[in-house]
């Protein structure tokens, strides 16, 4: 497995941006695409945006499309999401997550497929 530790995470006023990292150790880092998920209090996870291992495929949650963004860095071991026109809604805390795959270019649904977990960081966004 490999091991992820997030940050970036803050207070902010609605508006307003914040720049989340994912940064990764141990196993291969391009061998895994990476999701970002949140969970605000009292709701489940859910996902958020992720990314292929060769970065050429993106996917979003509708409530983020036009407003985030992910990129990765294989070389850096590292994952962002970039937060823009942030809203009280986004409030939550953020993970990111590993999941191992054979293909450059697909991105796994669910929360299911990816095992490897960080431990999180918290967005609050005041109104």
């Amino acid at each position: 497995q490999v091991q992820l530790v997030e940050s970036g995470g803050g207070l902010v006023q609605a508006g307003g941006s914040l720049r989340l990292s994912c940064t990764a150790s141990g196993r291969t880092f391009s061998g895994y695409a990476i999701g970002w998920f949140r969970q605000a209090p009292g709701n489940e996870r859910a996902f958020v945006a992720a990314i292929s291992r060769s970065a050429a495929t993106t996917n979003y949650a509708d409530s983020v499309k036009g407003r985030f963004t992910i990129s990765r860095n294989n070389a850096k071991n590292t994952v962002a999401l970039q937060m823009n026109s942030l809203k009280p809604e986004d409030t939550a805390v953020y993970y990111c997550a590993a999941s191992a795959t054979s293909s450059w270019l697909t991105i796994p649904l669910g929360l299911v497929p990816y095992d490897s977990w960080g431990q999180g960081t918290r967005v609050t966004v005041s109104s």
